[in-house]
């Protein structure tokens, strides 16, 4: 076939047919004595493979990939999949923002702009995690540290209210103010919990290992709408602080813990701001490690 009845019978221009071909996509069987390309039988199945690929907005280096091997399309079409949602997350992201920007008043939507601009579509967490390596104890084994950021930094929702989108915003304001981005690390201890400081005889390590069952086992107990207690979960709490400082869990000691952590810095903002951003729209809210955290302390406080 020439290249003019190969595009007629495939439907398409004859500059299509000549794209393809240059770049190696659509093989020519030969060349006619004036020069002009000539196809086999096998081109017009080929052309309209690479028609069907490219309509799957494929780029050309994976379409050859597929023509090359076979093989080759489950994981071009699952590459492509992962592509296409990250772009429709980041079209939620968008669509939310500027719901939130079109439902405030003027003296909220500076504001908000602010915030909003400062955010990437769809969000990412880098900040979210940079804050923890700071706020965590210093030499902390890796393991661990990646454990709780793990746990403690949210994974920002592929398809967002207009709320979850204003609560990622302040959630990531709030960690890149000056005093949390350079505090821990310069020099000073304000607004650190004791067990972050040296020489308070605790080893961080051993707490921040067990802490998670204990805010594990609250989390239960905040899901079906329980008053703290004691009980297993408080007694989890109280294992892990007495292990880190190699005390026993005695009356004394539980009150002398309580002492303590009342008087303990708070990122509670944090957690509040987390837990609008996990939610889900309707219902009740899911437990944080902060609220673990809090729901823990409140069932220790009847002992002071």
């Amino acid at each position: 076939m020439s290249i003019g009845q190969l595009a007629e019978q495939a439907g398409v221009s004859v500059k299509t047919v000549r794209f393809y071909s240059d770049r190696g996509l659509l093989p020519e069987a030969t060349r006619s004595g004036g020069g002009h390309r000539r196809y086999g039988p096998d081109a017009l199945d080929r052309l309209r493979l690479i028609r069907s690929l490219r309509a799957l907005d494929l780029p050309v280096p994976d379409v050859r990939r597929v023509l090359d091997e076979e093989d080759e399309l489950v994981d071009v079409v699952e590459g492509r999949l992962a592509e296409v949602g990250s772009q429709l997350t980041a079209l939620r992201w968008r669509e939310a923002a500027l719901r939130l920007l079109a439902d405030c008043t003027a003296h909220e939507r500076a504001e908000r702009l602010r915030l909003i601009g400062a955010l990437s579509t769809p969000p990412g967490t880098d900040a979210l995690a940079r804050f923890w390596r700071y706020w965590l104890p210093a030499r902390l084994p890796a393991r661990v540290t990646n454990a709780v950021i793990d746990q403690a930094v949210p994974t920002p929702p592929a398809d967002p209210t207009p709320e979850q989108v204003l609560a990622f915003a302040r959630l990531q304001d709030f960690v890149t103010t000056p005093c949390f981005v350079f505090g821990p690390r310069a020099g000073t201890d304000y607004g650190r919990p004791e067990v972050h400081l040296p020489g308070k005889g605790y080893r961080p390590a051993v707490l921040y290992e067990a802490l998670p069952e204990a805010y594990e086992l609250a989390s239960a107990e905040l899901r079906a709408g329980r008053a703290p207690h004691h009980g297993e979960a408080l007694d989890s709490f109280v294992a892990a602080h007495a292990a880190s400082l190699n005390r026993r869990d005695t009356a004394d000691f539980r009150r002398g813990l309580h002492r303590m952590l009342a008087a303990e810095p708070r990122i509670d903002l944090y957690w509040q701001l987390t837990a609008e951003v996990v939610s889900p729209p309707s219902g009740p809210p899911e437990p944080t490690p902060g609220a673990a955290d809090n729901w823990l302390r409140a069932a220790l406080a009847p002992l002071a």
